[in-house]
């Protein structure tokens, strides 16, 4: 189900989850009409941390991002022209870091602004998040840890976590 408040998602994938060293090595986004757009991101020259357990998540080796990966400016280009206004996030933390890292390689500044899925979810949708999420992995059948499934993953979420209080939408009882 895809209505008009249906919001863009973003993932990134990355070198570590060391919050100082690392760097945007992928990025997904997935749009409110369900179309979804991802980029390898070629390391910057100034961008030399790499986390082999990280490698064995994602499934993305540093060799693949140097011969197949777009420029930073390009990427950074890419989701200006495809993002505007609010665009959420499961881990805002890293998130947020490693699109500040992306843009500040690329020296240009983000044309939309990133927030935590959590501003969209009441207290009952956060409760039903997890559980819904792994239905629609199992659903979707798609591979996580790659930054556009994870995209795909989020809205697909969201939706049915947000579906729930719509088919049951009583505004005297809200939880």
């Amino acid at each position: 189900m895809i209505h008009a408040s249906t919001p863009a998602f973003i993932d990134f994938e990355a070198s570590s989850l060391d919050l100082i060293a690392s760097y945007p090595i992928e990025v997904g986004v997935c749009l409110p009409d369900g179309a979804v757009y991802s980029w390898l991101i070629r390391p910057h020259v100034l961008w030399h941390d790499w986390s082999e357990s990280a490698e064995a998540i994602h499934g993305i080796p540093r060799p693949v991002l140097m011969e197949k990966g777009h420029t930073v400016h390009q990427v950074a280009g890419y989701l200006n022209n495809l993002l505007t206004g609010q665009v959420f996030c499961d881990a805002w933390t890293f998130d947020s870091f490693w699109l500040h890292r992306l843009f500040r390689a690329a020296e240009m500044q983000p044309g939309f602004q990133l927030e935590s899925i959590s501003l969209l979810l009441n207290p009952a949708q956060v409760r039903r998040w997890t559980p819904a999420r792994q239905k629609v992995i199992a659903e979707l059948g798609l591979p996580v840890h790659r930054a556009a499934n994870d995209a795909r993953i989020l809205q697909t979420t969201w939706q049915l976590v947000t579906a729930a209080d719509q088919d049951h939408s009583d505004p005297l009882h809200n939880h």
